[in-house]
């Protein structure tokens, strides 16, 4: 099963030069979040996003259960790349590089 499929709630897409299968959990309210979605932007790397905090009810439930399993302490942002193969906690520009020339 690949990434997506695993995301039965809806995601929105920011179109990039470089196609990943790229998925950032993040808080509307994150200044880390905001860092990672720009840097992503800047080196114009195509991801989905969620703002868990926007959600609510079942749907939150159901995105609070596919972070856990990629980081069990739910802390933001959490990017997930590669199938779930990487799996990256906080804005960090080299890991994010790594990951995704590894795609």
């Amino acid at each position: 099963m690949s990434l997506k499929d695993e995301m039965d709630f809806e995601l929105r897409h920011v179109d990039g030069e470089i196609e990943t299968d790229a998925v950032l959990f993040a808080l509307s309210t994150c200044g880390w979040c905001k860092q990672t979605r720009m840097y992503l932007e800047m080196e114009e790397i195509s991801y989905d996003y969620v703002y868990v905090d926007l959600t609510q009810g079942e749907e939150r439930e159901k995105i609070l259960a596919v972070l856990e399993k990629y980081n069990p302490d739910q802390s933001f942002p959490t990017l997930v790349l590669n199938d779930g193969k990487d799996v990256i906690l906080g804005f960090e520009e080299e890991e994010i590089e790594a990951a995704v020339a590894r795609a």
